[in-house]
């Protein structure tokens, strides 16, 4: 019998055994997240990323694992989550499901911080559509002179 997962990123399923089989070198990874080789090695020092395996000439190697897990830590920096708080995430993940608890709060509270960004930005936008509105005014009657 072969096991699926629903892969997020793709909104598809992938085959259990390829979900945390090694296939993409540094390279692949970063063109495909976005992120600089440097970057993804700092997240591997730093604790940001769980264990990344190595081929036998000592190249790192992700799996489709990997991908998602740096698709969610996107994510979480598009909250504005501080790198600290999404190590210390990180840690409560390899720890385990008794953690789950504090995961959840974790994501509430980070929530709760979107919501208020996503209020502040359209109080943002209202002023800018006031602001469009009168510019365009202005320019409508400077064409008319």
């Amino acid at each position: 019998m072969t096991t699926t997962i629903s892969d997020p990123r793709e909104g598809t399923d992938v085959h259990a055994d390829d979900y945390d089989r090694p296939k993409y070198s540094i390279g692949d990874v970063a063109a495909k997240s976005g992120l600089s080789r440097d970057t993804l090695r700092w997240y591997e020092r730093i604790g940001l990323m769980d264990y990344v395996g190595r081929d036998s000439s000592g190249k790192r190697r992700f799996s489709d694992r990997d991908l998602n897990w740096l698709h969610l830590i996107g994510c979480l920096r598009a909250t504005g989550m501080s790198v600290a708080d999404m190590v210390r995430y990180a840690e409560l993940v390899r720890a385990g499901d008794q953690t789950t608890p504090e995961r959840l709060e974790m994501f509430r509270e980070t929530r709760i911080g979107v919501l208020a960004q996503i209020d502040e930005l359209h109080r943002t936008l209202a002023v800018l559509d006031r602001k469009i509105d009168m510019y365009e005014s202005r320019a409508a009657a400077l064409q008319q002179v």
